[in-house]
């Protein structure tokens, strides 16, 4: 797949990608030095394999260069990561999933 054209739109909270005319978001809030990911909505139209795991990954890749930690309250967000383990350094100190 293409890289995804991530951006974080910090007056909604939220990063967006937009596929086919469709917005794909991962809502958000930050606190210090940690952004807590708390919701993610795929419009079913853009709904196709593989494309939340895509979606996801450019969005941590996103965070990682700001040198961010991750916090997923979301379930989706907490089973990719609990799934690919590469990103487990973004997690805060005492944060397990």
């Amino acid at each position: 797949m293409n890289e995804l054209a991530i951006k974080d739109n910090s007056f909604l909270r939220q990063f967006e990608v937009r596929v086919e005319g469709h917005l794909a978001k991962i809502e958000y809030s930050s606190q210090e030095r940690k952004i807590f990911l708390t919701k993610l909505v795929i419009p079913e139209a853009i709904g196709r394999e593989g494309f939340r795991e895509d979606f996801i990954r450019a969005v941590l890749n996103h965070i990682q260069e700001q040198n961010l930690r991750v916090v997923p309250t979301s379930p989706q967000i907490a089973g990719f990561l609990r799934k690919n383990r590469q990103y487990k350094e973004m997690l805060p100190v005492g944060i397990r999933i």
